[in-house]
Parts: structure tokens; C-alpha cells; sequence
């Protein structure tokens, strides 16, 4: 889309509600579009000390990002569907959210747009130094009580065979994440089929696709996760990256009580960081409470030691920044526990985040601000993750085995 066209584009969809969606009561200090520099990143910014000091202390091989989207148009025969509302002017708010995902990952809207955002992400992850993955996500569609497929209330699918194919295609880049909808007839079968292509785990964002973790019609599919070894990455708290409407109490992180009962791995994405659950604890009425605090409640219970992950990604956006981000930095008693995702395309939607917000919260050193910055306009899954290793809070950072996710994926 033309610079002009773009501009007038988000003057309408920011004006329809955009802004509220992304959190943007500012005014970007890095603009509105991502650049999408071309590669190499020059050496004079890959070898900085800011960004060797990064990688210092982690152990490469074992840097798994476990929440890289592998999203496209599905023109070309990827099997990836859009909700057409993506492309509506009666639906500005998801129109622009496509804009900005096929930007961040530096594609456009035409034929080759799967293959496009699949060869950029390789060269980003080929920059990485070391022989760590991107952990790429199958999105199953939403699925009703009835375990019938709900295409409407869909915000976008992308199958577990296309997701399998790419991490084949590109060994020594990806590993990928299955998206299986518990309510399927045939859900135990295609884990099944899922784990013996290599999947790692699966994926799961209930406000989007529909599941109540908390429900007995997931238990035969918790039994068959359990008896695989497979961990489930289940999305906590309020959704704002996709369409989700009425359906955000599904991410209460208190409804994964019963796969971790029933001796599922869960690793909660974004550790539930924001919005509102109810402390179902305490009964069907129990008061409303920030998702972060019931997560932490969880975190904290013995019985979960080692069953129970947090994973950090979107937790450095502009609207995450505070209480959360403290205690997963400062909390060095869960490091053990946490692991770290991009959440790609994310990082390359340039209002998402902001620097000078965790420069003021007291998050992130003024003086590093300017190369990190820059790596973001070559490679945001660089700049996240060099981002993360220099928050620091009360003196102390993120722990380098949160970036070594392997070790609950492998």
C-alpha cells in the first residue's frame, strides 16, 4: 500500500476504534510502518557490544522462540483462510490489522505473500547467531459446543499441514506447533498424526477458536496430550491481537487448572498479563481480578512445579508495561519456569511498542535505546530478544534459561 493511501487508511480505522485495539494514546516514536530494512543488519550493529552483550551467557542451541505466527493470504495453495471481515470496510479495525501484520512481516497483499513471509522470517532467523529455532503455530478454527466449525467467528486458519511442510522445508531454521481444537471428533487422531510430523506441542487461543480449557469435552484430548508427553501453549488473559468479542472469559488462566490436573504441561502465553479474570477459586461468582494475579496464584502452588510455564512474549508492548513485566523480571524464583516468544509478527508493528515508555517506567537504560531501535527497523526477532536480555528491574534481569526454551519444547 502507498505511503499516502496507508496514512488516510489508519486516519479511518484509528477514528473507527484502531487506536483502543492497539493502545495507541501516543504517537509512535518509531512510526506507524515498519521499514523492513534489507538485509544483511550492518556490522558495525551486529557486532555492537550492546548486542553481543545479548547473547552472552546463553547456550544458542537451546534458544527456541516458541511463539512465531506463520501467517499469508493462502493464495498460493498454503491452505492458510482469512476472515474476509480482514478485508471489509464495514470492518476497519480487522482491516487494518491485517495491513499492519502483513507489514511487520515486510509482505504484501499479492499472490506470493506465503512464500514472501516465509523467506523473510528465514533470513531473519539465519541473523540469529547460533543454531536456535523459530517455533512456528498452526491456528485451528472455531469450533462450537456442537464441535461444529464456526468459519464466521474465525479470525484466520492456518493448518497444521502447512505449518509442518515450511519447518520440513527449512530443518535448520524452524520447529513448528500443532493447533488442534479439542472439540474435533477426530482431535485425538490428528495429535497423534501431529506428534509423528514433528510436532512440538500445541497451540491453543480459546477467546478465538472457541474451547473452555475448563471443560470435560477436552479431557479424552488433556489424556492423549499427557500420555504423548505434549505441551500445550494456551493463550491467558484479555485478546486483543485478533477478533474475539464476547468470548475472553475462555483465557481466565484459572480453566488450565484442569489439564495441569490431569498432568498436561501447559505453558501460558504472555503469563496471562492483561485484563480481567474471575476467581473462579472461589466459586462462579467470585470477584473479578486481574488474570496476571491468578496466574501468579498458580505459579506459586507446589503442585505445579515443573508442570506449569509461563512464556514472556508481548509482555514488552506499550500496553503490557508495568506490574507484570516487574515480577516476571524480579521474581528470579520463576525464571526456571518462564520461556521466551516473539509473538512474531508483532515485534515489527512499530506503535506496539515503545521504548520511551520503558525508558520512563524505569524498565530499560536511555543510553541503549538508539541501537536497539535500529536492529527493529532490520530484524524484529533480534530486536525482541536483545530487547529482553537488557530490562532490568531493581538491578536484575531476565535469567538466560528463560531464552532457552528447549528444554520444555525438546
Amino acid at each position: 500500500m502507498p505511503v499516502v493511501r496507508r496514512r488516510a487508511f489508519i486516519g479511518t480505522a484509528l477514528a473507527a476504534g484502531g487506536a483502543g485495539l492497539l493502545g495507541l494514546r501516543y504517537w509512535p516514536e518509531d512510526g506507524l510502518w515498519n521499514p523492513c530494512f534489507s538485509h544483511p543488519i550492518p556490522e558495525s550493529l551486529l557486532k555492537h557490544e550492546l548486542v553481543l552483550e545479548a547473547w552472552e551467557g546463553i547456550e544458542a542451541s537451546q534458544r527456541w522462540d516458541c511463539h512465531v505466527h506463520l501467517i499469508g493470504n493462502g493464495k498460493s495453495g498454503s491452505g492458510i483462510w482469512l476472515n474476509p471481515a480482514m478485508d471489509s470496510l464495514w470492518h476497519p479495525v480487522q482491516r487494518i490489522q491485517k495491513q499492519f501484520y502483513l507489514n511487520a512481516g515486510c509482505v504484501e497483499d499479492g499472490v506470493s505473500s506465503d512464500g514472501a513471509y516465509v523467506s523473510r522470517l528465514v533470513e531473519l532467523q539465519k541473523e540469529m547467531p547460533g543454531t536456535g529455532r523459530a517455533m512456528l503455530l498452526a491456528f485451528d478454527y472455531h469450533h462450537d459446543s456442537q464441535r461444529r466449525r464456526v468459519q464466521a467467528l474465525s479470525p484466520f486458519y492456518t493448518p497444521n499441514d502447512y505449518a509442518a511442510r515450511v519447518a520440513q522445508g527449512h530443518p535448520d531454521q524452524f520447529q513448528w506447533i500443532a493447533s488442534i481444537h479439542p472439540y474435533r471428533k477426530d482431535a485425538v487422531a490428528r495429535l497423534e498424526d501431529a506428534v509423528k510430523r514433528g510436532a512440538r506441542g500445541v497451540k491453543w487461543l480459546p477467546p478465538a477458536m472457541g474451547m473452555d480449557p475448563a471443560s470435560p469435552r477436552c479431557d479424552a484430548f488433556y489424556a492423549a496430550m499427557a500420555r504423548l508427553n505434549v505441551p500445550l501453549l494456551s493463550h491467558g488473559g484479555k485478546e486483543l491481537a485478533v477478533h474475539s468479542g464476547e468470548y475472553q472469559a475462555l483465557a481466565n488462566p484459572l480453566r488450565l487448572r484442569r489439564p495441569l490436573d490431569q498432568g498436561v504441561r501447559v505453558v501460558v502465553a504472555h503469563c496471562a498479563s492483561l485484563g480481567q479474570g474471575r476467581d473462579m477459586d472461589r466459586g462462579p461468582n467470585g470477584p473479578m481480578l486481574d488474570n496476571f494475579e491468578l496466574f501468579s496464584r498458580m505459579m506459586d502452588e507446589p503442585r505445579y512445579q515443573g508442570r506449569l510455564f509461563g512464556e514472556i512474549s508481548a509482555m514488552v508492548q506499550y500496553n503490557r508495561v508495568g506490574r507484570a513485566l516487574h515480577d516476571v523480571i524480579t521474581r528470579e524464583d520463576w525464571h526456571g519456569r518462564l520461556v521466551n516468544g516473539s509473538d512474531y509478527p508483532l515485534p515489527g508493528i512499530m506503535p506496539l511498542i515503545s521504548l520511551r515508555k520503558l525508558v520512563g517506567e524505569g524498565f530499560l537504560d536511555g543510553s541503549k535505546v538508539a541501537v536497539i531501535s535500529a536492529l527493529r527497523r532490520y530484524n524484529p526477532l533480534m530486536f525482541d530478544f536483545v530487547l529482553k536480555r537488557h530490562l532490568r528491574r531493581g538491578g536484575r534481569g531476565l535469567a538466560a534459561s528463560v531464552f532457552e526454551s528447549r528444554r520444555v519444547f525438546g
